[in-house]
């Protein structure tokens, strides 16, 4: 979540910032932030001078006590009995505005880095760059709903008898398929220097909050209501929050990790062609690469990280391009925002494989995350996540564009870990 001093110093620039995000009321919501911190900062104003007068009085009353003045000593004691009162009291109304404050800051939105774009939905996104070559399909050419039925390698009917719509049964060589990019990706990904954890699949509300998936305004979280626990939208939650009321030396930076989960989303208000097959599941397996960095070297990792990811679906031999989000489009807890899509040539449109996000710090001062430098001063680190890759849409693109009268061929790279180069 944003600083309170970070508003104050800044105020133009986050006002324009969440103004850029098409945030409501900004300048109202932001006045009320200042507003209740300057009441929470007088409330502890007049309770430090209290204790003040309070640690007076007891001086005072040993003095007394020393001096054989009992009776003196016992009037002025009957003042710190009513200064207790009134300091707890205090306490008391200071931390109501503490958790005003906090659940007000709940409520905004990051502050979008000045390279994003000003926008309201996707149509505004600013195409990075292009990459790869369209396929030509044949006009008998199939969408990877028909292929799966065809080749019998994912089966959507067995997943909604056992849960429901949304939750796929991969049979055969679609199973191997799920494995085989798994392990390309994670195996990948250490190359490159991330270290591999394999976290757990639920989170208390305290990591929800530290990463910003709480408050779930949307509601696609899936909740364990008697255990207080959901089920992880992505592996970046239990991943990042391994550093909540962390401080890491300077020296460990860059922190990078990989993991690989299923991840679950209610995916609430999703219906129409566009989400059909595997283009919107609830559940889905994803590897997700988080880093931890230094505030002046965040903006080099991200670009890293971008291109990590492009140098995956190039091997895959699967056209994209890198999309910078708008204002309007990110997410609530972004700076900045790559999307990489793929483009499925059956369907015949992009399809969003990864988004990779800085977010500054703010999920760090929610996590508490901080780092000592050599001054021996601690200071909110930058934390970092991109999807390094989610399984379903990669899945539909390679079935898709790499379909032929024989089958459907597999790219060179995963033929090792598939043991098959041919779905057939």
């Amino acid at each position: 979540m944003l600083q309170v001093n970070s508003i104050k110093e800044n105020y133009q620039t986050v006002l324009a910032g969440l103004e850029k995000r098409n945030f409501p009321e900004a300048d109202s919501t932001l006045q009320k932030v200042l507003d209740i911190d300057q009441k929470r900062r007088e409330m502890q104003t007049e309770r430090d001078q209290l204790q003040a007068e309070s640690n007076s009085i007891s001086k005072q009353i040993g003095m007394l006590m020393k001096e054989g003045k009992k009776d003196e000593a016992e009037k002025v004691k009957s003042r710190t009995a009513e200064i207790k009162s009134l300091i707890k009291d205090l306490e008391n109304r200071y931390d109501e505005f503490e958790q005003e404050l906090t659940q007000l800051l709940y409520t905004i939105p990051n502050i979008p880095h000045e390279s994003v774009p000003a926008g309201k939905s996707a149509e505004d996104n600013e195409i990075v760059l292009e990459n790869g070559q369209i396929p030509s399909l044949a006009e008998d050419k199939m969408p990877h709903w028909d292929l799966i039925k065809k080749y019998d390698i994912i089966d959507f009917d067995l997943g909604a008898k056992i849960s429901g719509a949304g939750f796929p049964v991969y049979k055969g060589k679609g199973a191997r398929l799920q494995r085989a990019l798994i392990n390309f990706f994670l195996d990948e990904a250490t190359a490159q220097g991330y270290n591999e954890v394999q976290p757990p699949i639920v989170v208390n509300e305290a990591s929800g909050y530290a990463t910003g998936q709480l408050p779930d305004k949307e509601g696609q979280m899936y909740e364990i209501a008697a255990d207080g626990l959901f089920l992880i939208p992505t592996a970046e939650v239990p991943i990042t929050n391994l550093y909540r009321d962390v401080i890491v030396s300077e020296n460990d930076f860059p922190i990078k990790n990989v993991g690989f989960t299923p991840c679950f989303r209610r995916e609430a208000g999703s219906w129409g062609a566009h989400v059909r097959g595997l283009n919107r599941l609830h559940q889905f397996d994803k590897v997700e690469i988080v880093q931890i960095t230094h505030p002046e070297k965040s903006y080099e990792a991200l670009e890293d990280m971008s291109n990590y990811v492009q140098s995956l679906l190039q091997k895959l031999e699967l056209p994209y391009r890198v999309l910078r989000l708008c204002g309007g489009d990110m997410g609530f807890t972004s700076a900045l925002t790559y999307d990489m899509e793929v483009y499925s040539a059956a369907q015949e449109r992009w399809l969003e494989v990864s988004s990779v996000s800085n977010f500054e710090t703010y999920q760090s001062n929610r996590l508490k995350l901080r780092f000592k430098g050599e001054d021996k001063k601690t200071t909110l680190a930058h934390t970092l996540n991109g999807s390094a890759l989610a399984l379903p849409r990669i899945v539909a693109s390679i079935l898709e564009n790499n379909q032929t009268e024989n089958g459907i061929r597999m790219p060179k790279v995963l033929v090792p870990y598939l043991g098959f180069d041919m779905i057939d």
